[in-house]
């Protein structure tokens, strides 16, 4: 008996350290364990959730949630939705990631506390974001109205850092296709991509022409894409400059990217101009207007989470060697991005304007998102402009003295 005993007692202690093995290799461990690059997904995820929810509460919300008039802090219903209801919105999500951000920033290592409570925690989390939800609606009106002031400041400095992001990741690509390694075994296929981006970009500014400034009466239209052709026309000279080289490729794609900006621009002019041909159409809610505010909504989530990875772009001294258990991506700067994050999605949602109404189906339309887009582009422009010739300048002398 007792040697039954002892053999079922060894099988019971084999399959249990099985069964710990097959859950330490599962799928459902790392799903569940500390794991940095799926975190960041769910963050994402939980910044989409968010976007969709002050979406709903703007566009639906005074029909649905007019029990709001009881809670304390707002005066009736209308003054807890439309346009207030987005920035209580808003200002819950930049409570939430930037609580994050302070209780993760400074991480360097994995494994420790703060790694961990950035990778884990989810139930926590989950109930955290949900509270954060809820507080702004208990606020009084008149601090959200200064939310909403400062909340302008906030998302100025995302598209600073969106515009730095982008335009380090053009340079770094295009030093790495004209990289030793790549210039000669892809010298055929980068010229097409330069070429192709140039021709894009000149193909856009032709089709704003038509669609923007159809007439010489719309004189600022015809102002906005003219000065943006110039841009690209000193961008590209820049580049090719005999004391620069940076080639054709990196202004051709900053060239799209300043046509994108312009674009995004005009085409958030009020409806009522008459100066944008795809005003009519875009007053409908049809499948196309839908379809528009789908992919700008997207955009939104896609553009904040490519620059809270990018921190290594916003280091002012470069690492030269990392260690295996470094922290692929500096979690603060990426919860630092994400609150700011929250400020400009609630701006992109009201037109910059707390006191502008905006349509149903509808983002970022109005006069003052006009002007940040352009001040954007013209940022960006200057921006790239510098990183090409900084280098020259220090080269000559003028570097920084180090402290």
């Amino acid at each position: 008996m007792e040697t039954e005993g002892g053999g079922e007692a060894r099988i019971t202690v084999r399959h249990t350290e099985r069964y710990a093995e097959f859950i330490e290799e599962s799928c459902c461990s790392k799903f569940m364990g500390p794991n940095p690059s799926l975190a960041r997904f769910v963050y994402g995820l939980i910044f989409l959730a968010t976007n969709l929810l002050a979406w709903a509460v703007r566009d639906y919300g005074r029909t649905t949630l007019s029990d709001l008039k009881r809670l304390k802090g707002c005066k009736g219903a209308r003054d807890c939705l439309g346009t207030e209801g987005v920035l209580r919105i808003s200002f819950g999500c930049f409570i939430f990631f930037f609580t994050m951000f302070l209780t993760t920033v400074g991480s360097r290592k994995l494994n420790e506390p703060r790694d961990s409570w950035h990778c884990g925690w989810w139930p926590a989390k989950i109930i955290l974001w949900i509270a954060t939800m809820t507080l702004p609606f208990v606020v009084p009106s008149a601090f959200i109205q200064l939310y909403g002031e400062i909340a302008h400041i906030g998302a100025g400095i995302f598209l600073v850092i969106q515009l730095i992001s982008v335009v380090s990741f053009i340079t770094w690509l295009n030093d790495c296709c004209y990289s030793e390694r790549y210039a000669n075994r892809c010298r055929l296929q980068f010229l097409i991509l330069s070429v192709a981006a140039h021709f894009t970009s000149i193909l856009g500014i032709v089709l704003m022409y038509i669609w923007y400034a159809p007439k010489p009466s719309c004189k600022l239209n015809i102002f906005f894409i003219t000065w943006t052709l110039v841009l690209i026309q000193v961008t590209t000279f820049v580049s090719v400059h005999s004391k620069i080289k940076a080639g054709f490729l990196a202004p051709g794609l900053m060239g799209m990217y300043l046509v994108f900006m312009c674009w995004c621009a005009v085409r958030s002019e009020p409806r009522t101009e008459i100066c944008n041909k795809k005003a009519d159409a875009a007053t409908k809610s049809d499948w196309l207007t839908i379809t528009s505010f789908v992919i700008a909504l997207l955009a939104i989530v896609i553009a904040t989470f490519s620059a809270g990875v990018d921190s290594r772009s916003f280091q002012f001294k470069k690492k030269q060697t990392q260690s295996e258990d470094d922290v692929p991506y500096g979690y603060g700067f990426f919860h630092f991005v994400f609150a700011m994050g929250a400020m400009y999605f609630g701006m992109l949602f009201i037109g910059w304007n707390m006191h502008h109404t905006m349509k149903k189906w509808t983002m970022d339309v109005g006069w003052t998102s006009t002007w940040v887009r352009i001040v954007n582009e013209w940022l960006a422009a200057c921006f790239y402009i510098w990183m090409l010739v900084v280098p020259l300048i220090w080269k000559n002398g003028w570097r920084p003295e180090s402290t």
